[in-house]
């Protein structure tokens, strides 16, 4: 199990992506956006840098849905190596069989 404070600061983090998703977008579309001055994509460029960390996508971390372990995650479940394995071997996730040869 992950550190509480570590997964509380991801949930965090996630929540200020969304909160200023839309802010971003038009400030990022505004700096790359060739056709204005070089002035106006300056500005857009310090408005940005004035929004929080983390409210940037790239600081979220994936982590685990069940233990909160932040590496050997499995997108397609949400979950970690380990928390797919125990699960599967309890017979908790359909469609999931141990193999053998």
């Amino acid at each position: 199990m992950a550190k509480k404070s570590s997964i509380e600061k991801n949930k965090h983090r996630i929540k200020l992506v969304k909160q200023y998703a839309g802010r971003r977008r038009r400030l990022k579309a505004i700096a790359n956006d060739e056709a204005l001055t070089m002035e106006e994509r300056f500005a857009a460029r310090l408005k940005l840098s004035e929004l929080p960390r983390n409210s940037a996508a790239g600081r979220v971390r994936n982590r685990c849905e069940v233990s909160g372990r932040p590496r050997a995650y499995t997108r397609k479940m949400k979950m970690s190596r380990i928390a797919v394995r125990e699960l599967g071997s309890k017979g908790l996730i359909p469609g999931l069989v141990k193999s053998s040869w």
